[in-house]
């Protein structure tokens, strides 16, 4: 009996099977296959805006083609935690990564609470060491961790002590109450104690983060004096702290020294350590700030029940060095976890991603450590979900279908795709080894010229890349990162990238704003797979943005960097042709990237319509031809809705998700296409923008009156959604005035009628913007610049260029 146990699975990928979806797709593309027919072989009705429409058409067909193929297999992973623990004698250590950029738009309170559900995993601390990245290099993040550090040593072990599922405090203190009948005495006095000192905790934030002058910049503190975001002083001091013995009730009997090259600590177990460590570099009678590291939390002893290391990490910037984003910020944690815990498998996360299941740490390993699928699989990707999504996702930002259909579909072929954040790593694969290299050293391979030309100067960290190459990893009781702070502080200087195969073929890839993609598409095409890990309860959950400026913004950025990505040397045709990416694996990656494509041929599309509206043609065929291309309208409607149905989504959510999907195609994503134009001609770098992360707490909306309300600002994106509405309301003035010219051939019809109507009512939100002034009205300014670029429109389609 133990022998058959020891050969069941870890983990099972089961396919479903969705007959009817298949039929109804297959139908659909029948369909889209006989217009397109109709359109070759009518050369009798050949117009300019004729070809047009068939180029476009022909671009929404494959679109189709690409989805068909994404949602044939779809795939559910099923993992088994207990037959886990039950092989595997020691589990083996996990690095977690936070990052954050701006503690304006993402608040040090989200990123606190982010942490303290990462440090109160069910998993041994002495295996798990967190990294928080802050770009920003701001006090209020290092001072948001420091007072967070304290209160995680009485939050963990109330967590574990009586089994907490949500381990982020904001979320479970607003989430759960206490139940006077059912609770235990200890339990109620527990949960009141840790609430008022996370409520003390989060006041303390709060007040610190929106005062002028937060504190003096002094003591700890001195470091981040007459810093800025992206270009950090001179610095030179040594900071030297008194020796203090600090006494908690909790650990009044036990101390511990911890000592580096320049300061010595006397602290208890479990008590923060604060090591500080300045690097000078003479750079024209100047001194550089070079890198700030700071250990806020050792597990100095390896305690099993401890709490984890909590590493604090602000790389360097400076001017003269492009830093690469959030794939810089991604690389330096690499090296610098590398060097301090050498974890072989890690967790990122963004800065509002807290954790939800306690045991995902677990489920992830599940597909890893399996002896007959785990070997390939590169990395573990978990569904985004959020906690704080307002009703009926009126912004279509939840994407609960997409994970459902499409993120499941490509689960059942070479694995879904990387998703930026919420995903674990084995940390060989970021190093740029193939599946067959693992567990082979890479220093026995390689001469040390080559190894410093791929990892870089750093002798330590080329050192801790063999290790982990070799598959061995660091004892708990050896991982203590405060005797790397010097070797880490090297591997994080702008410079050390240079001239390594940083960016370019290791680690997270430079190039895209939306580095996730073209890093996961280049591991896949080593001949790696990726998998979905979706227990029950979800792994994670997150904020999504709460507007529509915000959502703007993200649409925006996701349309020009996977623009990037699909003209750039790791596109999935590349990765198919020269690599191992599976051929409809390869497909499936082009729903993602050709997102600013999309919006480029519907803005065409669009345009198209209003054209033929003004000037009295058309592109639509007459007779029976018509009435497939409104079953085409109508088939994919119904389809569409019966799958939200199926998955428990009311149809007020499915029509909203429809109308966003026109209007963030038309409007972010065209802008985001033609910002990477830019890039791509080299006219311009496109900037990366931070999507504002809003901390509210459960069942924030009864008491919000914006939620929902759709609000404008001078964006271009307003500006081309405007545009394209004026334009058409013009065009159905004029076709119902008659004020169209004597058509040449068909005339206008009912079915650019029915297409510009449906258009109109999708923007039924900027309609209503025209009318209304302040935050929920479209601007004078936006309205004036749309309206000019509307009448030049009209006078072009009036002037019969296009014949």
């Amino acid at each position: 009996m133990a022998n058959q146990d020891h050969d069941l699975p870890l983990y099972e990928k089961v396919w479903l099977k969705r007959t009817f979806q298949r039929v109804i797709d297959t139908l659909i593309l029948f369909l889209l296959l006989l217009l397109l027919n109709n359109r070759v072989f009518s050369s009798h009705n050949f117009t300019f805006p004729w070809l047009l429409a068939f180029i476009c058409e022909s671009w929404f067909t494959f679109t189709w083609i690409v989805i068909l193929n994404t949602k044939w297999s779809p795939a559910v992973t099923i993992t088994h935690p207990d037959r886990l623990l039950q092989r595997v004698q020691e589990l083996p250590p996990v690095d977690l990564f936070v990052t954050t950029a701006d503690p304006v738009l993402e608040s040090p309170i989200i990123t606190v609470n982010t942490v303290l559900s990462l440090l109160a995993l069910d998993y041994p601390a002495n295996k798990l060491a967190c990294y928080v990245s802050d770009d920003g290099c701001s006090p209020l993040t290092f001072y948001a961790l420091l007072e967070a550090s304290k209160f995680a040593k009485f939050w963990v072990p109330f967590c574990k002590k009586h089994n907490v599922q949500v381990r982020a405090p904001f979320r479970y203190f607003s989430d759960v109450t206490i139940n006077n009948n059912e609770d235990s005495l200890e339990f109620k006095q527990e949960w009141l104690q840790v609430k008022e000192m996370y409520d003390n905790l989060s006041r303390t934030i709060e007040e610190v983060t929106h005062k002028t002058t937060p504190f003096q910049l002094d003591g700890e503190f001195a470091i981040f004096s007459n810093t800025e975001q992206r270009n950090h002083p001179s610095i030179v001091k040594t900071v030297k702290l008194e020796d203090e013995k600090v006494n908690l009730p909790l650990y009044e009997h036990v101390t511990s020294f911890v000592e580096t090259a320049k300061f010595t600590y006397i602290f208890p177990i479990s008590v923060p350590i604060e090591v500080m460590v300045l690097t000078r570099l003479k750079n024209k009678k100047a001194l550089i700030y070079m890198t700030y590291e700071q250990v806020i939390l050792e597990n100095k002893e390896g305690l099993f029940d401890g709490l984890p290391h909590l590493i604090y990490v602000s790389r360097e910037k400076r001017p003269q060095y492009h830093h690469n984003y959030k794939a810089g910020a991604m690389n330096v944690l690499t090296r610098v976890s590398g060097l301090m815990s050498n974890a072989p498998f890690m967790l990122n996360v963004d800065c509002d991603m807290v954790v939800n299941n306690p045991k995902i740490v677990l489920h992830a390993l599940c597909i890893f450590m399996d002896s007959q699928k785990g070997k390939d699989v590169a990395f573990v990707q978990c569904f985004q979900q959020f906690y704080d999504g307002i009703k009926d996702d009126p912004f279509g930002n939840q994407w609960v279908a997409a994970f459902e259909y499409i993120i499941r579909g490509m689960a059942g072929l070479q694995g879904p795709f990387y998703g930026g954040t919420n995903t674990f790593h084995r940390r060989n694969t970021i190093y740029g080894l193939y599946p067959h290299e693992i567990e082979t050293e890479i220093k026995g391979k390689l001469e040390e010229d080559i190894l410093i030309q791929q990892f870089g100067s750093s002798k330590e960290f080329i050192n801790s890349a063999a290790h982990a190459s070799g598959g061995s990893v660091y004892s708990a009781n050896d991982i203590t990162p405060s005797n790397f702070i010097e070797a880490a502080t090297q591997v994080a200087n702008c410079d050390y990238e240079c001239g390594t195969f940083w960016g370019k073929k290791l680690g997270w890839l430079y190039g895209s704003i939306s580095e996730d993609v073209p890093t996961g598409l280049n591991i896949q095409r080593k001949g790696w797979r990726s998998e979905c890990c979706t227990p029950d309860p979800i792994a994670f959950q997150g904020c999504a943005p709460r507007g529509l400026l915000s959502t703007v913004i993200q649409q925006k950025r996701w349309g020009s960097g996977l623009t990037v990505v699909f003209f750039g040397k790791h596109s999935p045709l590349v990765c198919m042709l020269f690599g191992k990416v599976q051929f409809r694996a390869g497909l499936s990656y082009f729903w993602l990237t050709n997102w600013g494509l999309r919006g480029a041929f519907l803005v065409c599309y669009v345009a198209l319509i209003a054209y033929c509206m003004i000037a009295n043609t058309s592109i639509f065929p007459q007779g029976l031809v018509l009435w497939i291309a409104i079953s085409v309208f109508v088939i994919y409607n119904i389809h569409t809705l019966s799958e939200y149905l199926t998955i428990g989504l009311s149809i007020t959510h499915w029509w909203n998700n429809q109308r966003m999907c026109v209007m963030r195609t038309t409007t972010a994503w065209f802008i985001g296409f033609l910002s990477a134009m830019l890039k791509l001609s080299r006219i311009s770098d496109t900037v990366f923008e931070i999507t504002e992360k809003e901390h509210t707490a459960s069942g924030a909306d009864g008491n919000n009156a914006d939620a929902g309300r759709f609000t404008f600002d001078e964006s271009p994106v307003f500006v081309v959604g405007s545009t394209i509405l004026l334009v058409h309301l013009t065009a159905m003035l004029i076709m119902f005035l008659g004020l169209q010219p004597t058509p040449i051939g068909n005339g206008c019809g009912v079915g650019e009628l029915i297409c510009s109507t449906y258009l109109v009512v999708c923007y039924w939100p900027y309609l209503k913007g025209l009318f209304i002034r302040g935050k929920y009205g479209i601007p004078l300014s936006t309205i004036c610049m749309s309206s000019v670029f509307a009448l030049v429109f009209l006078h072009f389609c009036t002037s019969n260029i296009i014949t």
